[in-house]
């Protein structure tokens, strides 16, 4: 029955990429090296804001014309610093640690771990960032409170 799948998945891929022709095949090539270097620019914004509370050194990589799509956070890269300058001085022991990263083209992935303090269970954090010319050009997020109990034994992280 596996083996059936298998074959199945693969005649859908085949059909699928026949279907698209030289548009599949070209979305299909990947610069990995480019990706890569998004996802280590990224990352390291990411730290130096979120962990080292280094927000106007870190905003550097910002492209000015920012584009944000948290409800809460305005577009900018200048009021970017401002909101995470004042929600650092009011909480300065928050922290965000990366669990892990992706890239795909000019798109990042980061699944987070953010606590307000030692004794927050937090919430888990999926942060999405697009790179643009070597430059974060926007950002997007999804964001669920880690629960007190839950009903399987799985963690979030």
């Amino acid at each position: 029955m596996r083996l059936a799948r298998t074959a199945l998945s693969a005649t859908l891929f085949l059909a699928a990429t026949a279907a698209c022709g030289t548009a599949f095949a070209q979305s299909a090539e990947r610069d990995y090296a480019a990706e890569e270097a998004n996802r280590a620019l990224v990352v390291e914004f990411y730290e130096g804001v979120f962990q080292r509370h280094e927000v106007e050194k870190s905003a550097e990589v910002l492209a000015e014309d920012y584009i944000q799509h948290n409800p809460h956070v305005p577009d900018g890269k200048a009021p970017f610093v401002t909101y995470f300058t004042g929600l650092f001085a009011e909480n300065p022991d928050a922290r965000s640690e990366i669990k892990r990263s992706a890239a795909d083209g000019d798109l990042v992935w980061l699944h987070v771990h953010s606590t307000a303090g030692p004794e927050d269970r937090g919430r888990a954090i999926v942060d999405i960032f697009r790179v643009e010319d070597g430059m974060i050009a926007e950002h997007w997020d999804v964001i669920q409170p880690v629960p007190e109990s839950s009903a399987n034994d799985n963690t979030m992280f």
